[in-house]
């Protein structure tokens, strides 16, 4: 059981960000708001969605891209930070798990994801 006013401050949270829908085996394009120093800079993390979790204002997402030296690299992001300046939605993935850790043991065309097709 939540308390109602803690439930009813994270609506208003929640309301105000704009989410696109996406799901694990979508790839997306998180542009993060990174502080060094006093200045601010956007850098963009493009990768494969392979988790969710949570609920509220509490859920977060993890993503995963193919860095240098084929390397891969995985952040998490909590859906709700301010430090995410927008989430946009490149590809629809066709998957049947909610969650794609198999992609960790898996490189080069085994590691795709086939795209959903449109009705």
């Amino acid at each position: 059981m939540r308390n109602k006013y803690i439930e009813s401050f994270e609506k208003a949270q929640i309301a105000e960000k704009n989410i696109p829908d996406f799901r694990a085996g979508d790839t997306l394009r998180v542009a993060v708001e990174i502080k060094e120093g006093d200045k601010k800079r956007v850098q963009n993390f493009e990768g494969v969605c392979i988790a969710r979790r949570g609920e509220g204002t509490g859920e977060t997402f993890m993503v995963r891209k193919i860095g240098a030296n084929s390397v891969g690299v995985e952040r998490i992001f909590p859906i709700f930070t301010d430090s995410i300046q927008e989430i946009t939605v490149l590809r629809r993935g066709r998957v049947r798990r909610a969650k794609l850790f198999y992609l960790r043991e898996r490189r080069g065309k085994a590691a795709r994801i086939k795209e959903l097709k449109k009705k």
